[in-house]
């Protein structure tokens, strides 16, 4: 049977703390729950935020290898097992460097299709802004001579068959106002 003092003389346990029931997290939820209540505990208490693992990079190779085994006799047993240490560590060095080659050219490739996208863009954009403009002269124009056809015609009634020809042409080449659907007809 345990007393009362061998349950306090746990490590960590000092007789002015309170001792505080086990709780084992049977699902996610109550694990991040019992480290809230951790952390809530003592608020002041700075949380330990981990940095981002950085990436792998191979040992660099040798600049002097002092261990050169050659093909001549009185090679040791364990002279293999160096000799395929060292075949493995340079082909994960050469694997490695292949990577960030081929990380790099994608990173240019991104860039350029980038750089692309973005001069498509100012080009589409530049051609509907000239559009525009020309729409707008259009109506600019239209509505002008719409005044001066009205003002015409309160000045004379008889018009030209030149000037309803010139409106018709006028017209024609208007097509781009005119929708190109008719919504809800059959």
């Amino acid at each position: 049977m345990a007393t009362a003092k061998q349950k306090d003389s746990r490590p960590g346990k000092g007789p002015g703390k309170e001792s505080q029931p086990l709780v084992i997290a049977k699902t996610a939820a109550e694990e991040q729950r019992l480290k809230l209540e951790r952390l809530m505990r003592n608020p002041d208490k700075p949380a330990v935020i981990p940095e981002r693992p950085k990436e792998w990079n191979p040992r660099a190779p040798p600049e002097f290898v002092r261990d050169v085994m050659g093909s001549s006799a009185g090679a040791g047993s364990g002279e293999f097992h160096v000799y395929r240490h060292l075949r493995r560590r340079e082909y994960q060095r050469q694997e490695f460097l292949d990577r960030m080659t081929d990380k790099q050219k994608m990173d240019i490739d991104y860039m350029k299709k980038v750089e692309e996208n973005q001069l498509a863009a100012q080009m589409r954009t530049e051609k509907r802004r000239k559009k525009r403009q020309k729409l707008k002269e259009k109506k600019k124009m239209a509505k002008k001579s719409k005044l001066e056809d009205e003002n015409n015609k309160g000045s004379e009634n008889t018009s030209s068959s030149s000037e309803e020809e010139e409106k018709k042409e006028g017209t024609k080449e208007d097509d781009a106002e005119a929708p190109s659907f008719v919504m809800g007809g059959r």
